[in-house]
């Protein structure tokens, strides 16, 4: 499956977890320690935000602080949706090339980044939410054989919580690469960090 597909399932998926959070649940906690209910969703809306001008080669620079701060406003479920659509349309035609705060990425790279944060917190906010996660299969494949042979420099620059040990299922085993312990609640057990 191509990465362009990755991404809008995955997407799809987390549109429809915030679309479900109660009014009462945006500052509820999540997975990522230092994030509620609402940042998290913030978190991801200003990747999906950000993936429009540098998919079109604009820098961090010419973007500037545009996309700081609250991206949500009073319908976080339509900022969420209008955002994803937004990102989507941009992946029909990027430019070869995104620059980045460490400097030029490969596109495909990129999106597979995007693909990797949207799954992955798109389970922290179904459990925070006390939603039940549907994380696609082939995506969970797609994005465990490309993180292989990442997650020790996401782990070294901080990027992830330390390997929660998992056993065969493969949903697990990602998670638990990510730094998630499948059996967390909202009652705090094992937070991993963003």
């Amino acid at each position: 499956m191509d990465v362009v597909e990755q991404h809008r399932r995955a997407s799809a998926e987390f549109v429809r977890h915030v679309e479900a959070v109660g009014p009462d649940q945006w500052d509820a906690p999540t997975p990522c320690a230092d994030w509620d209910v609402r940042e998290l969703v913030n978190h991801v809306v200003g990747e999906e935000r950000w993936t429009v001008p540098l998919l079109a080669g604009k820098t961090i620079a010419d973007v500037g602080d545009t996309l700081d701060g609250d991206l949500l406003g009073d319908d976080p479920a339509a900022a969420a949706a209008r955002a994803a659509a937004d990102a989507q349309a941009a992946t029909a035609d990027p430019a070869p090339t995104v620059h980045l705060s460490y400097g030029d990425e490969d596109t495909t790279e990129y999106l597979r980044q995007l693909v990797a944060d949207q799954l992955v917190h798109g389970w922290d906010l179904a459990v925070a939410i006390g939603s039940t996660p549907r994380m696609d299969p082939e995506v969970v494949s797609e994005v465990a054989q490309w993180f292989e042979q990442r997650e020790a420099a996401y782990r070294d620059g901080g990027a992830i919580g330390a390997r929660v040990p998992s056993g065969p299922d493969p949903v697990a085993r990602l998670l638990g690469a990510f730094g998630r312990d499948v059996s967390w609640t909202p009652g705090g057990i094992n937070p991993a960090r963003a």
